[in-house]
């Protein structure tokens, strides 16, 4: 493997929640979002219950028991087959980590959790323009071009 990672991949627990704020901050950054992903906006028990949630899988890679990279991925339970599919909703690694295969890594393990859970396929969006991410999933992917759309829940 090129450039080896000295990156440990763990999948997050309930009594996790500051590897959780962590990980926040390293989507804030990864994605220079700080707002959306502030580490303190969510409290100790909303993280705690939602680490307990059996459809929400979060990744961290830790370096030096630091997080420098994860992902927040959520299965979904299909309707038209006894199937699921694992959303792959986020993925960060921080700048300076970067091009050391955390990225892939943090993946190969999402797929290998996908398999252990019987999902037959695990998807991801990438935003046009987003080139690192776009060649990332090419990889390891099929693209399939589609339209995103945002639905205002209104009464």
């Amino acid at each position: 493997m090129d450039n080896p990672s000295p990156a440990v991949i763990r999948q997050l627990a309930p009594a996790d929640t500051e590897l959780a704020r962590e990980l926040l901050y390293v989507f804030g950054e990864g994605f220079e979002d700080k707002a959306t992903y502030d580490p303190k906006a969510s409290s100790k028990d909303y993280l705690e219950k939602l680490l307990t949630l059996d459809h929400f899988i979060g990744l961290v890679a830790l370096v030096d028991d630091r997080v420098v990279g994860g992902i927040a991925a959520y299965e979904i339970q299909k309707l038209e087959q006894e199937r699921s599919e694992i959303y792959l909703y986020d993925v960060a690694v921080l700048e300076r980590y970067r091009r050391q295969n955390i990225a892939t890594r943090l993946i190969d393990a999402l797929r290998e959790i996908a398999v252990e859970r019987g999902a037959w396929v695990v998807f991801v969006q990438a935003d046009h323009g987003d080139d690192p991410a776009i060649t990332l999933y090419t990889g390891l992917g099929t693209r399939e071009d589609v339209l995103h759309f945002d639905i205002k829940p209104e009464k």
